[in-house]
């Protein structure tokens, strides 16, 4: 059973971004012809939100794991959990960070969730997970670990 589940969906501005490959698109192809550039800028602009969509991680606590986007870790080898928000979190994702960490970021979605690992065997020594929700992400680790 799940105890956590979030889909990092990307944030509604991504589809403005990509909706400038319209104009884009009709300024190339003005002196061919406006209609190809249409439709050449709606097609450039449809793909990039579907890969948005399609790329968005899933976030899942539950069966005594964690699965962010497509790693996944036994509850049991979490040490501990640290929200991170604003400042906290922009250093987490770039001047704090250790190169041996396994991320899992949308740049969208400001609060990370930062999961120290406690396997001796593992070169990971923590993850740094994007989420909209760290509290009830961290709530949900510490829930699966003891019980």
């Amino acid at each position: 059973m799940e105890s956590y589940r979030e889909r990092l969906w990307p944030a509604p501005w991504i589809a403005l971004v990509a909706a400038l490959a319209i104009p884009a698109s009709l300024l190339t192809f003005a002196p061919v012809s406006i209609l190809a550039g249409a439709v050449v800028g709606v097609i450039l602009a449809g793909g990039v939100i579907a890969a948005a969509v399609v790329s968005a991680p899933l976030i899942v606590v539950g069966e005594g794991m964690l699965r962010a986007g497509t790693a996944r870790i036994p509850l049991a080898v979490i040490a501990g959990t640290s929200v991170a928000r604003r400042e906290e979190a922009r250093a987490a994702r770039g001047p704090q960070l250790d190169a041996r960490a396994h991320l899992v970021l949308r740049p969208d979605i400001d609060p990370v969730l930062r999961i120290d690992l406690a396997d001796p065997d593992d070169p990971t020594p923590y993850w740094v997970v994007s989420t909209r929700r760290p509290e009830e992400l961290a709530a949900a680790i510490e829930a699966g670990r003891t019980s």
